[in-house]
Order: C-alpha cells, then sequence, then structure tokens
C-alpha cells in the first residue's frame, strides 16, 4: 500500500493538532470542504458561484494549496457554515487552566454552613 493511499484511509479520522504540518491541515481542510459541498449537493462550478469565487480557486482550496481567509469566508457563507467560526474561535475564549483557577476559587470562597469540622454530630 503507498502511502497516498494510506493518508487517505486515514483522512476520514485524522484529528488536527499542533504537531500536523501546515501542508498536511490544509489537504485536510481542502478534503473536508469538499465532501461537505458533496453532502450539500452542490458542484464545484455551482459552489464556485454561490460564492463569488472562481471554479479555479475552489478546486486548489479543495486540492489543499494556499488560499486567503476571505475566500474561506466567502465559501462558509455559501454554504450557511459561517456561525461555525464562533467555534473556531470564541469572543470570550478562556483556557481550560484558568477555568479550572477560577472554580477553584469560587468553591475556596464559597460561604461557609456555619458547620465545622467534628461537627457532625450536633
Amino acid at each position: 500500500m503507498s502511502a497516498k493511499s494510506d493518508f487517505a484511509i486515514k483522512s476520514d479520522r485524522m484529528k488536527i493538532d499542533i504537531l500536523t504540518p501546515d501542508k498536511v491541515i490544509l489537504r485536510e481542510l481542502g478534503e473536508r470542504l469538499a465532501k461537505l459541498r458533496k453532502q450539500r449537493g452542490y458542484s464545484q462550478e455551482e459552489l464556485a458561484e454561490e460564492s463569488g469565487l472562481g471554479v479555479a480557486t475552489l478546486r486548489r482550496i479543495e486540492a489543499g494549496e494556499g488560499s486567503q481567509m476571505d475566500s474561506w469566508l466567502k465559501l462558509l457563507k455559501a454554504l450557511q457554515m459561517i456561525s461555525s467560526l464562533d467555534q473556531f474561535l470564541p469572543e470570550n475564549f478562556e483556557s481550560p487552566m484558568a477555568q479550572a483557577k477560577a472554580s477553584g476559587r469560587r468553591k475556596r470562597n464559597a460561604p461557609s454552613s456555619g458547620k465545622r469540622w467534628g461537627d457532625e454530630n450536633g
């Protein structure tokens, strides 16, 4: 089995993380876009027209070649997926570590029930 076909098999479940090379991320995103386009019933020509992009631009994006952010925005709008950017980069992002620290502060600062250690028996 060739390396190219190995990637095709793995790409269905690929998780993008900090160690994933940029070219692989672009290729994966292009594949996901093509899959979404097909699921929505668009041909490349139809989605290109709907988004205002050229067919060649859409083909390059789906092939994982570099593209500009405004091209992605046009495609996301045409596919009615623009609101997914809120998950990608939320307005009020707080890291998991900061959330855990804030949670710990709230527990320590919680009002006392009036009971003390050893007062279980009343």
